[in-house]
């Protein structure tokens, strides 16, 4: 060993230190990051031997002073350690590291808040648990904003402790303050996005003239539901020359969700999937369409891949929870919601969905719970306020599903299904004006399953109103024929009401027509054929008979009713996959 004296150029070792922490940082080597950073703060005083690097060079004089607190401060943030951030940023005074210690401040009681929601055996109770930091953390921000010491960041920062507080008045204009001053932060632009109730303030909202205004525009008309208007912005976008990026592309594939376009929203996040496979953002969504289209090798394969990119992640969790939903494994399905929620509580997707595990496991309870945290989380989950609606259906509690009903509807103001749902509640409750409007509104805005004419076809028939009640079934079987669609049970009520009512209305070919339809079903042959042969006595008694309907008659025993489609009716499937196919996943 050299037995010299040791010396060291402090100046020296310093501009080292400072070069060796931009270095590491740059790489992601926190650690090491960490120690250099650690050991430039126990310099503090020392000047580096050159003013010519980056880092320093072009501060002014705060943030000189500030720097070596910042680049500790920044190592301990990156890995989680948040209250050692804070602790070392409390007395620094440029608007940069200020800004790192109050959101150090804020991430700790969230980290803290966490912390203890993983020792709860279930997720239905996280509601309970709040950042303790915030109220004191608000005061020091208001206090901050009052001497005007709060730049772009730090509004924002203020503005979600506000929305956290639930005082959405007054984060609003924080917020949107915060737009104005640094509009190239787009988590503002989200937090303010949530604030926008409607159309009507989405469009007297002043905002900066930038271009981030269209991202704000289309994602709000996104979360508003006003999915045409959204597709339109964003296809705007990609005209403009985004039309690969990632973020655009999954967007327009929940707008066609959101839609019902189930094909065109697969074939989208299909290929999203070869264009970025590590992506794990939306494949949650992508999990829930092919449940929707009972894809069990597809949703198969993608959660075996999602696994291997990231078993931890909360999207991972849903989609292999939609995986053993879709074999009727509700059991392990809650298991992985569960999982989802504890890594993210906030996590609305996985909220809605073990609400229709539960449903489906008659845990009404439990249901009601998540669905309700689901409505915490975001109050423009439709999804959540439906499912509270069927859920109180189950306990036939109406009045209370009006209530959740009406919420749905009011979020999605032209989707048949909710006004359908409506309906029915009012009608359970003898209220028959207020169901007809709900059918008849259903009807209006594109009935595709034709539920509304069938129940507004009964309700007349109830009240013996049979002339409107023919129209409706009229209509009723014509869009079945059109459609395609098999339903077996509603097509033979509907037929065998239009042969008995044209019977009695001596409309004899319709009648004959509607009787041969009966025929070709075994819950209404026997009744077709009986009508079959009561038409050439109702036809002589008004007049000559008929040789064809006799004819029809004496052929009657070789009428076979044909093979019926594999297509189940739809109160004959389970209850999530009737209303997956509605972007919901149960019904009663």
């Amino acid at each position: 060993m050299d037995e010299k004296e040791f010396t060291i150029d402090l100046s020296d070792m310093k501009r080292d230190l400072i070069d060796a922490f931009k270095q590491c940082t740059e790489r992601g080597l926190m650690q090491s990051a960490k120690w250099f950073a650690e050991l430039s703060f126990t310099l503090k005083k020392v000047k580096p031997s050159t003013c010519e690097d980056q880092n320093i060079s072009g501060m002014q004089e705060e943030e000189i002073e500030d720097f070596d607190n910042f680049c500790m401060a920044k190592t301990y943030f990156d890995l989680r350690e948040y209250d050692r951030a804070a602790f070392f940023t409390e007395k620094c005074t440029s608007p940069k590291v200020s800004f790192l210690h109050l959101y150090a401040k804020y991430m700790a009681g969230e980290k803290r808040k966490y912390d203890e929601m993983t020792d709860m055996m279930s997720p239905v109770h996280f509601k309970n648990f709040k950042n303790s930091s915030l109220k004191a953390l608000r005061l020091e921000l208001e206090a901050r904003h009052n001497n005007n010491k709060l730049d772009g960041f730090g509004l924002y920062l203020y503005g979600v402790v506000l929305k956290k507080l639930e005082l959405l008045k007054e984060a609003e204009p924080i917020l949107l303050d915060s737009v104005h001053r640094h509009p190239l932060n787009w988590g503002t632009w989200k937090e303010l996005s949530s604030l926008i109730t409607d159309r009507e303030k989405l469009n007297s909202i002043q905002l900066p003239n930038h271009w981030m205004r269209q991202f704000f525009y289309a994602h709000t008309c996104l979360e508003l539901q006003l999915n045409e208007d959204a597709l339109k912005l964003y296809t705007q976008l990609c005209d403009a020359g985004l039309s690969e990026n990632t973020y655009i592309i999954s967007q327009m594939a929940v707008a066609h969700d959101n839609l019902r376009a189930v094909d065109e929203a697969v074939e989208i996040l299909a290929k999203l999937e070869k264009v970025d496979p590590y992506r794990l953002e939306n494949m949650d969504t992508y999990s829930n369409l092919l449940y929707v289209k009972e894809m069990k090798a597809e949703l198969s394969r993608l959660a075996h891949r999602v696994c291997e990119v990231d078993k931890y992640r909360v999207e991972t969790c849903c989609v292999i929870g939609n995986y053993y939903s879709l074999r009727s494994e509700h059991e392990k399905a809650i298991v992985y919601f569960q999982r989802a929620l504890k890594l993210n509580p906030n996590y609305l997707s996985a909220w809605t969905l073990m609400g229709h595990e539960y449903t489906e496991m008659k845990n009404t309870s439990a249901a009601i719970e998540a669905y309700r945290q689901a409505i915490e989380v975001n109050r423009r989950d439709f999804r959540a306020w439906y499912g509270l609606g069927q859920t109180y259906e189950i306990l036939k509690m109406y009045f209370y599903c009006i209530y959740y009903f009406r919420q749905a509807q009011q979020l999605r103001p032209n989707d048949s299904r909710m006004l359908v749902a409506l309906g029915e509640s009012y009608e359970k409750l003898d209220k028959v004006v207020e169901a007809k409007k709900c059918y008849w509104r259903a009807y209006s805005v594109g009935d595709l399953e034709g539920i509304a004419l069938v129940r507004l076809a009964k309700l007349y028939a109830r009240f013996n109103e049979d002339d409107k009640a023919a129209s409706f079934y009229s209509k009723f079987v014509e869009q079945m024929e059109v459609l395609g669609t098999a339903d077996t049970e509603e097509q033979c009520q509907a037929y065998r009401f239009l042969a008995r009512y044209h019977l009695k209305q001596q409309n004899f070919e319709f009648a004959t027509s509607y009787a041969h339809k009966c025929c070709e079903y075994n819950e209404t042959k026997e009744e077709g054929k009986a009508i079959l042969k009561e038409i050439p006595n109702k036809r002589h008694s008004a007049g000559t008979p008929n040789v064809e309907e006799r004819q029809n008659i004496e052929d009657l025993g070789s009428l076979t009713r044909p093979p019926l489609s594999s297509t189940s009716h739809g109160n004959g499937n389970t209850p999530r996959q009737h209303l997956s196919m509605m972007n919901l996943t149960f019904t009663p």
